[in-house]
């Protein structure tokens, strides 16, 4: 027998389904090059990375927390920033964000690594609308390997932003902190796949 709490569930249960349906996360992608050994590569330097957003820090916060991600998860060696600098520097690179390949080999021979990693930050902060704001971190980046001076690995992630549910509820997202740290963690895992 229906009665009007079970209409009631049903409702809802069908709300939640349809709220479920909407949501949708960004595409991502990544790409390995086939013929590289990535078993090869202990020792890696983080380039400043590209901000494309009004946020002046955008680019050394992810950066930040990309290092420190990459290098807790035991896989590589990162070379300490103020070594990379230094190998910027000694290397005369003229835009560390993209560097070519020949700037490539001959920074990667002067602080020994083996490869390079850049990045870009194109998203970054607060996304309203109407009046629903959350955050949004959009992200990518591109290694290389020094001895060739070719990109052999490159991923991009997008992570956060208003989703139905905001929008049907309301609420303001996910923390800055959270969303940074879900974006370079889909990074990482591409780069281990």
């Amino acid at each position: 027998m229906l009665t009007k709490k079970n209409i009631r569930q049903g409702i809802f249960c069908i709300f939640l389904l349809a709220l479920a349906a909407c949501t949708t996360t960004a595409p991502s992608s990544s790409w390995h090059d086939p013929i590289m050994d990535f078993g090869v590569v202990e020792t890696v330097a983080v380039m400043p990375f590209e901000n494309m957003t009004r946020d002046n820090l955008a680019a050394d916060r992810v950066r930040d927390v990309f290092t420190t991600m990459l290098l807790s998860s035991g896989g590589v060696y990162i070379l300490p920033t103020g070594e990379v600098m230094r190998g910027i520097n000694r290397a005369a690179v003229a835009r560390p964000v993209t560097p070519s390949p020949e700037e490539v080999m001959k920074f990667g021979a002067i602080v020994k690594a083996d490869a390079v990693i850049t990045g870009t930050v194109k998203e970054y902060g607060e996304v309203r609308s109407g009046t629903t704001s959350a955050n949004i971190v959009s992200i990518s980046m591109r290694m290389f390997e020094t001895k060739t001076g070719r990109i052999v690995w490159s991923a991009s992630s997008t992570q956060g932003g208003i989703t139905a549910g905001d929008r049907l509820l309301g609420g303001g997202g996910q923390p800055m902190d959270i969303v940074t740290v879900k974006a370079v963690n889909d990074i990482i895992d591409k780069l281990y796949k």
